[in-house]
């Protein structure tokens, strides 16, 4: 059965530049399809016209009216006071209109109940318990813990939260709403990797149709049964996940290649014969008649075109040498934000060649610690660098000094270049022609890291830290960007929520966990399989010996003491983060101000996570 039908699909915003043209394509039920190109392609906007919320200017959309269509990619807007809690449960607003009517039925029949009630009654007990009723307190849980959505959080208001935040709690919705045609725009944006791992695991035993865009190839190799790429207005169809499709879109350029090479050498040596047989027949009206046959049959082959092949960034990493063993080394390193431990006791060694993936849950601390080690922050310890070592840096919130600048302007001015050569290196990393003349502040997110990793290649560095060096870039561009580190052999530290970059280039492990860095000579692969194997472990060691756990000092009545004075303070401080979220929001184009907030904010849910887990304890003791 097809869910999903679009036959000769054309839609235009500029007359005569058709973003769309004569796109066709059917999903079937229960297909899980993945819809690749680059951006600006039309893969957003084919997602609009399937919900309706776009017009088309021709051809034919098919939706099964039959089945429930839910689209991710925009956040529907829900009344002032609407709490996390009010959102997740308004996926359930036919079942809780039964149950209100199920309740007024139960009050008229406590004085007495007629047959005509009792059938009603019936039937909406029937409709509630088919429409999984009693089972909605169970699945609004399973979804937020799998989505780490706190209980905490819940209680907060909706529109306080943070766009990520948003985006998060309206998945869960839509999740909830036990929707059948899912559509998935950038799902896994804001997740960290649990949260990725679980929406994986979700996706792949869902029933329904899903329809995914998205720049996770991980994600896409997990998740995809077949692909759909666009291309030009067209769609390209390959039967498999993420890695299939790399695979066979090569081997079909390969093939198209050298069809159009076979063709052109053929219709070289026609032509060539024709030429001959036109001189010879200047006297011989035979030989030119045939000669003229020949033309008129080249002219109808039906000609192969020459494949095209993506425009590439062509730069790599300026390196300097290295001498000596170790690269840096830090002794008893520990970094607090006032109680509030991130790290502690860290006992590392860096030698030449090495390159580590410094993973951990969002708010662990990562940027933090990669911050002590370029002495951006101040901290606790011994950080020790070689003497010929230079680091360069491409930060996860990317800043500019002067963001009305072009970028033309500011290779200038930054990199101290002549005019020729700031062309040349934007030009190698595709900012051509009037692109160039853009204010960088209004450049997007992708571009952004674009340009600063273009400034960042000038250096001679032997030291390369990335902090999600991925973010933004759709998958060309972090294609480009693996092409530039393959080449580099200086020490690369890297975080990173991509795992297809985690599992390409991390050779080592640093996991930022309970305020320790646990070290993994290995890896992303064999670094999965050991945390299964302890996770595995774990179970069995809990049931052998369960420890006691002391009882505080003061007694019961100071234990109740102390729970209410940690729920206050919990109070005080999701308030306060509520309104550093409010503050991140507004000051959106201010770099310096973003920047001192969003560090404002990791302190405030550090504290956040230490108060709540002093009141777990709490709560524990009997």
């Amino acid at each position: 059965m097809i869910d999903i039908g679009v036959k000769n699909l054309t839609k235009f915003f500029v007359i005569g530049e058709n973003l769309l043209e004569d796109l066709s394509f059917d999903i079937q039920e229960g297909e899980r399809v993945a819809i690749l190109g680059r951006n600006g392609c039309g893969k957003t906007t084919l997602f609009n016209i399937l919900t309706g919320q776009m017009d088309y200017d021709a051809g034919e959309v098919f939706v099964n009216p039959h089945k429930k269509l839910g689209l991710i990619s925009q956040i529907p807007r829900f009344p002032d006071g609407y709490t996390v809690e009010d959102v997740l449960r308004s996926a359930y607003q036919a079942l809780t209109k039964t149950r209100e009517k199920m309740m007024q039925l139960e009050q008229q029949m406590t004085q007495g109940a007629t047959e005509e009630q009792l059938r009603e009654y019936d039937t909406l007990v029937n409709r509630f318990q088919a429409g999984g009723g009693y089972e909605m307190d169970v699945e609004v849980d399973k979804i937020c813990n799998g989505l780490g959505i706190s209980p905490e959080q819940r209680t907060q208001s909706f529109s306080s939260l943070s766009g990520g935040e948003k985006t998060r709690v309206n998945l869960a919705r839509l999740l909830l709403e036990k929707t059948d045609i899912l559509l998935l725009d950038e799902p896994t944006n804001h997740l960290d990797l649990r949260s990725v791992e679980w929406l994986e695991g979700y996706i792949n035993s869902f029933k329904g149709t899903v329809l995914a865009i998205s720049h996770d190839r991980y994600f896409l190799d997990t998740i995809a049964q077949r692909v759909i790429e666009i291309t030009d207005g067209h769609a390209e169809f390959y039967s498999g996940n993420y890695s299939f499709y790399i695979e066979e879109k090569q081997a079909r350029f390969n093939l198209q290649l050298k069809q159009y090479e076979q063709e052109q050498a053929k219709l070289k040596q026609l032509g060539y014969t024709v030429e001959r047989m036109k001189g010879w027949g200047i006297n011989n009206r035979t030989l030119y008649r045939r000669a003229m046959s020949i033309q008129h049959r080249m002219e109808r082959i039906k000609k192969t075109e020459r494949p095209k092949t993506e425009k590439t960034m062509k730069a790599s990493f300026s390196q300097k040498d290295f001498s000596g063993d170790v690269v840096f080394q830090m002794k008893n390193v520990e970094k607090s934000f006032g109680e509030r431990t991130l790290f502690s006791d860290v006992e590392l060694k860096v030698e030449g060649g090495e390159r580590i993936a410094l993973l951990g849950d969002n708010g662990t601390g990562k940027s933090t610690f990669i911050k002590c080690l370029l002495g951006e922050e101040d901290c606790k310890g011994k950080i020790q660098f070689g003497p010929t070592v230079k680091s360069g840096y491409l930060p996860q919130i990317i800043h500019f000094d002067h963001p009305e600048r072009s970028l033309y302007d500011t290779m200038l001015y930054e990199k101290n270049c002549t005019p020729q050569v700031a062309r040349d290196r934007l030009g190698a990393f595709l900012f051509q022609g009037e692109d160039v003349f853009k204010s960088v502040g209004n450049l997007s997110g992708g571009e952004q890291s674009r340009l600063r990793l273009c400034m960042l290649m000038d250096e001679k560095i032997n030291l390369l830290i990335l902090d999600e060096p991925t973010n933004h870039l759709d998958i060309a561009s972090r294609e480009w960007v693996e092409a530039a580190i393959e080449e580099f052999d200086g020490v690369l530290l890297f975080v990173s929520h991509d795992r297809y970059f985690i599992e390409k280039f991390a050779e080592r492990i640093w996991l930022l966990e309970d305020g320790q860095i646990r070290d993994f000579k290995c890896g992303y692969q064999k670094y999965r399989s050991i945390l299964e194997h302890e996770a595995a472990a774990k179970p069995q060691e809990t049931a052998v010996s369960k420890p006691k756990k002391e009882k505080p000092k003061g007694g019961t009545k100071e234990n109740d003491k102390l729970i209410r004075r940690l729920e206050r303070e919990i109070e005080k401080q999701e308030a306060e983060i509520a309104q550093l979220d409010a503050a991140i929001e507004e000051a959106a184009a201010d770099y310096q101000e973003l920047t001192r907030l969003l560090e404002e904010k990791q302190q405030a849910e550090a504290s956040l996570l230490e108060l709540m887990e002093n009141w777990e304890k709490a709560q524990s003791w009997d």
